[in-house]
């Protein structure tokens, strides 16, 4: 007996550390030092072409910033809608910024692109740089940033970034 409640809860530690519990699909959470409300960490990484990003380049936009990998289902599951969301967003303050954190980089996500027919404005972190300081603890994890680079709202999971609620969260960003 005692046996089988020690492993009931590692297993139960295991679902909630990994994000694996599907409970906390979609739920905003803080991790850390990132607290909704306050400013997100800066970053510079490079985009597939050797060109610098900085976050703080994007000021004035609303930043979707989400970690993911080619080798992720819920991550999979959500591209579709991410795509969608892009695409109404078009004309507005927004930028997208899927940051895969494949090991095999560029050639990984180009390959899976390909594959898939899927399309994102994509950025590469393998070694994730950026991932550790944003405390990701899994994939996908999306947060929301503001015009004036303010965390607005972390998720943890996969989303349905295409559904009404969603779109109307990033056109109200935008307007402000």
């Amino acid at each position: 007996m005692k046996w089988f409640v020690l492993a009931l809860v590692v297993i139960s530690f295991s679902l909630v550390a990994f994000g694996c519990s599907k409970e906390d699909k979609g739920k905003s959470a803080e991790v850390g030092h990132l607290l909704e409300g306050k400013p997100a960490p800066n970053f510079t990484i490079k985009d597939p072409d050797g060109r610098d990003v900085a976050l703080s380049s994007l000021r004035g936009k609303v930043v979707f910033l989400n970690f993911w990998a080619t080798w992720c289902p819920p991550c999979k599951e959500e591209i579709p809608s991410m795509m969608k969301l892009n695409q109404k967003m078009n004309g507005q303050p927004f930028q997208m910024l899927a940051v895969s954190i494949d090991e095999g980089g560029r050639d990984a996500v180009v390959s899976f692109f390909k594959k898939t027919g899927f399309n994102l404005p994509y950025l590469n972190d393998p070694e994730q740089k950026v991932g550790k300081m944003y405390g990701i603890t899994g994939v996908p994890e999306t947060f929301v940033i503001d015009k004036n680079g303010i965390l607005v709202k972390k998720v943890i999971g996969g989303m349905d970034w295409a559904s009404p609620e969603s779109v109307q969260l990033f056109s109200d960003l935008a307007a402000k």
